[in-house]
Parts: structure tokens; sequence; C-alpha cells
């Protein structure tokens, strides 16, 4: 995953479509949240949608195919994983995906982002690992 200051050039983020539009709104209203274009992997010309940042620390992003990627370290993302909160990407480890087609996959994602955002700001790992469990009862 890349520091923000690796993200080459800012740009705004580009308004999404669908459920995908509010869950950005939501995420770039938290406290510290910096949000801006995710650009296609080397080639700062094709806008790929939006990444969301805490500090230097990727957040996520959201995809223009409203693909959600989320950074989480291994054991929580494998927690993730095992509830079926979302899949494997399968190119990082560092990451998990969550398709968002409807408002409820919205607000599964947006549960997600949140579950990132409070590793970011100093959430125990435990503290995380329980309220993935406590998700999975609550189902």
């Amino acid at each position: 995953m890349m520091k923000l200051s690796e993200k080459g050039s800012f740009a705004p983020r580009p308004t999404l479509e669908g459920p995908t539009e509010p869950l950005a709104r939501a995420v770039e209203s938290w406290p510290g949240v910096v949000a801006r274009t995710h650009w296609e992997l080397g080639d700062e010309s094709i806008v790929d949608g939006a990444d969301f940042y805490v500090g230097e620390q990727e957040l996520g992003h959201i995809h223009l195919y409203a693909e959600v990627h989320l950074a989480l370290p291994r054991k929580l993302a494998d927690a993730v994983i095992a509830a079926k909160l979302a899949r494997p990407f399968r190119w990082s480890a560092a990451f998990v995906v969550k398709k968002v087609r409807t408002a409820d996959d919205a607000a599964e994602a947006e549960w997600l982002f949140t579950l990132a955002y409070d590793r970011l700001r100093g959430v125990a790992l435990e503290t995380l690992l329980a309220r993935v469990e406590g998700r999975v009862r609550a189902a």
C-alpha cells in the first residue's frame, strides 16, 4: 500500500455512480480523512476511482466499477474474509475486496471502512477482531 506522499499528483476525487457516491461522501466526511482521485496503476491520466487516506496511511479506495479495496493488517483481513464480509484481494494480502452493487452493500462497505479507519486511529486489534466476531453473531 502506498503512502499519500507517494501517490503522485493530486486531483479531487471524482463523482462516483450509484451507491458508491453516498459511501464516498460518508467516508470523506470523517475527521482526518483526505479524499482524492485514485489513478489507474502506472498512468496518472486515467481516473480509476477515489482514494481515502488518514494522514499518510491509506484507508482504502473505491474503483469506478464499484469495487472497494480496504487496507487491513493480515490478521484483521483474515478475520473479515473468514466472516464472509469481504473477499481476499488477489494481488496483495494488505487489502480485502467488497463489491458494492446495492445500498445494503454500501452499508456493509461503510462498516468495513469504519473498521479500517478505527485501526488507523489507534483502536486495538483485539477490539477490532471482537467487532468482526460480534458482526458475525448478529447476522
